[in-house]
């Protein structure tokens, strides 16, 4: 695989490090601007609805320019939006410092995913793609856990900091390692938003919002289960977060070679195997030991699913995929925060801890049952295409036998 994925990657642990480690050091900020914790909450939701933006947003305003340098600019604007958080007066200035963070981060993850799988054979994208993606389950594991734990021992301010240096390496990564890459002749603003007419891309986006929301509606409410229901001590909530991160990493891995050979299959057993670990969860949550393994697995399975429906991604907008690369990275995003309302309407019903396990098994389920119907159509697709083809060969074959 190529060194440049190192700088991609680079880029994606940083992002994902700003992303998950606001929850490790929400009660610190909170305490320092005198807010209330729901209310500092809005440093969470406002970041996720950054990236539902700033996704499609940048990367329409990116349309003329090189990939190489929109990747470098989108990593300048993540360290203006981490050091003026890590700098913030004021909540209100901290919390416009995390949404232009944000607005960098699937715009990076969109143009990354195209830029990577340009960068090695056809039948290694998908390999690439998780590549790439392994520096943000690389920051579930190390960078989320290191940012909470140097924020308790040195504030906060000082986590964001190190988020904003990192940012710089990453920057430097990216100028140093990615080669120049132009975008091809016939992307235009115009044709980026074409794809959209393909009713395979939004089934891919809906895929998405609805599979790795499942995940996210068990993991937002993953402290209260484990130490209401599980019987485990609210300190050791970090470490099981360690064991979800390693999930992530093993399955973005394993999630992206599979995808290579067969894409669709993958998708299906990933999908498949989310929604019924999720079911079992709602069991397993009883019991410490059988939680950790489950919850392990759920971060395995959600993030197995990552690189094939990212490359599906590309490969139903193929003429003009940076848009619809970006635009689904924001549909995770949208995915979570779905799915972390919806979980907290079922507590709130008094349906217990451990109901936002069913939330994410319908919906991940559902995930399923539209990735069925994705696969039926591009069968049907194919063999109309072998149709026409045999067509023309025939209607060609009188005028050959004159000649």
């Amino acid at each position: 695989m190529p060194i440049a994925l190192l700088a991609l990657a680079i880029g994606a642990f940083g992002i994902g490090t700003t992303e998950f480690v606001i929850m490790g050091v929400l009660p610190q900020v909170a305490g320092d601007f005198g807010v209330s914790i729901p209310t500092a909450g809005w440093l969470v939701s406002g970041y996720a609805l950054g990236v539902v933006i700033g996704a499609p947003l940048l990367t329409v305003l990116g349309t003329n320019i090189s990939r190489k340098k929109m990747l470098m600019y989108l990593m300048g604007l993540f360290i203006v939006g981490n050091a003026l958080t890590a700098l913030a007066p004021t909540f209100g200035t901290m919390l416009i410092g995390r949404v232009i963070a944000s607005l960098a981060h699937g715009a990076f993850f969109g143009i990354g995913s195209v830029v990577a799988a340009d960068l090695v054979a056809p039948h290694k994208k998908a390999s690439a793609i998780s590549l790439m993606f392994m520096g943000l389950t690389v920051a579930n594991i190390v960078g989320v856990p290191g940012g909470t734990y140097i924020g308790q021992a040195l504030g906060w301010r000082t986590t964001f900091a190190v988020v904003a240096a990192l940012g710089v390496v990453g920057l430097l990564g990216v100028a140093k390692l990615v080669p120049a890459m132009g975008r091809p002749e016939t992307e235009s603003i115009r044709t980026e938003f074409a794809v959209f007419r393909n009713v395979q891309v939004w089934l891919a986006m809906a895929m998405t919002v609805l599979g790795y929301g499942g995940v996210f509606a068990a993991i937002t409410y993953i402290t209260p289960m484990m130490t209401e229901v599980a019987g485990y001590k609210e300190a050791a909530v970090t470490w099981l977060l360690v064991l979800f991160g390693i999930g992530m990493f093993l399955g973005n891995a394993i999630g992206g070679r599979l995808a290579d050979r067969a894409l669709m299959p993958m998708l299906f057993t990933s999908l498949g195997a989310l929604a019924l670990t999720l079911l079992l969860f709602t069991v397993t949550a009883h019991n410490k030991i059988l939680a950790a393994i489950t919850l392990t697995l759920i971060g395995a399975l959600g993030f197995a699913t990552v690189p094939p429906l990212q490359k599906w991604v590309l490969d139903q907008a193929s003429a003009a995929p940076t848009l619809a690369s970006a635009a689904n990275i924001g549909a995770f995003n949208l995915g979570n925060a779905l799915a972390a309302w919806l979980g907290g309407i079922v507590i709130a019903a008094g349906l217990g801890y451990t109901s936002p396990n069913w939330v994410g098994a319908l919906l991940s389920g559902t995930a399923l049952l539209l990735s069925f119907l994705a696969a039926h159509l591009n069968r049907r697709t194919r063999a109309s295409a072998r149709l026409v083809a045999a067509s023309g060969s025939t209607a060609h074959t009188p005028a050959d036998a004159m000649h």
